[in-house]
């Protein structure tokens, strides 16, 4: 009897043995919640308009995803909450005076050529909402680039006759304005300036970055090294010059950069698995970045450079992935035989 107790203690199940709670639903539930201080801050902005915004994007990616399985005969993955991320994603990275018709191709994209087409969740290679955004950017440009700042009691209603066009921060820094002329810092900070829905506020989304790093979904590497590079990239620059064309603060606080670095260059699918590649990664994106905000013709870049990044993950994990023990030692042997 003892024997066959020890027996039963001993056994174990195979590989791996490390067991979690986890899961696909959990993990993209906790990136949603962490992106409501943004959205919040967004619907504050843009009112109407924004909330359309964000309504028509995360409904089309769900019915897109819906339609695609059933038309597939797949299983319809649709409660994951994978697509209403995409949705969610998407709509922090548009103009809140985009026009919905165009909402809803750049969903059906993120979707289908982004994600589904490739096999869904986990076979992807690049982020599905930033496919989606560059798809549209290189196909309505003009109304990509339209951003608009409230104006008086009027903007309550969300409605865009009651706004005025305006430069962003970044485009303000791109075009030289001066330091006087952009807005305050603190206003960057919290959010009350111009910009795509989600990029707005800074803190909001630090807010939400704090969120996922207790939850313990993301870790800081790649984030803060991206950020990190970039910002050294800035500084050499503006000793290269002489002066100081693009400001460090306002370079980190305005634009898609903390968007981009904290919710969409962490994506577990498209980014690399291994410490060593992480950092490879993110420091290639903060090159990626500064090169095209400081010598492109827009001023951002962020999008961009994460999806460039995300075709170069095969690449970096096949140079970053740990030898196998004892494989260089047997590789040494046969070349001396």
């Amino acid at each position: 009897m003892e024997e066959k107790q020890e027996k039963k203690l001993l056994s174990v199940s195979s590989s791996p043995h490390v067991r979690d709670r986890s899961s696909t639903k959990s993990i993209m539930r906790d990136v949603v919640i962490a992106l409501l201080p943004a959205t919040a801050v967004g619907i504050y902005n843009f009112r109407l308009s924004a909330v359309l915004v964000i309504l028509t994007t995360c409904v089309t990616c769900i019915v897109a995803e819906w339609i695609w399985q059933k038309c597939m005969k797949q299983p319809v993955t649709t409660g994951d909450f994978s697509a209403l991320l995409t949705g969610l994603l998407l709509a922090m990275n548009l103009p809140n005076t985009i026009p919905l018709w165009m909402c809803v191709v750049g969903g059906v994209f993120a979707i289908i050529v982004g994600k589904q087409i490739f096999g869904g969740l986990g076979q992807n290679f690049m982020n599905p909402a930033l496919a989606g955004r560059c798809f549209m950017v290189l196909s309505f440009s003009s109304a990509m680039t339209s951003f608009t700042i409230k104006e008086g009691a009027d903007w309550m209603y969300g409605i865009a006759v009651d706004a005025t066009s305006a430069a962003t921060p970044l485009m303000q820094v791109k075009q030289g304005a001066t330091i006087g002329g952009l807005p305050n810092l603190m206003d960057m900070f919290l959010g009350t300036t111009t910009g795509t829905i989600g990029e707005t506020s800074c803190a909001a989304l630090l807010l939400g970055a704090a969120y996922l790093l207790i939850r313990r979904v993301i870790t800081w590497q790649i984030p803060v090294i991206y950020i990190g590079t970039f910002a050294v990239i800035d500084l050499i620059y503006q000793l290269a010059v002489g002066g100081a064309p693009y400001p460090i603060l306002y370079e980190l606080c305005g634009g898609g950069l903390m968007l981009g670095a904290w919710f969409m260059a962490t994506d577990y699918v498209t980014s690399p698995i291994t410490k060593k590649g992480q950092v490879i990664y993110a420091i290639l994106l903060g090159l990626l970045t500064a090169l095209f905000r400081f010598f492109g013709e827009s001023a951002e870049g962020v999008s961009f450079a994460i999806i460039i990044g995300n075709c170069c993950v095969p690449l970096i994990e096949r140079f970053s992935i740990p030898k196998p023990f004892g494989k260089e030692h047997e590789k040494k042997k046969k070349e001396a035989a």
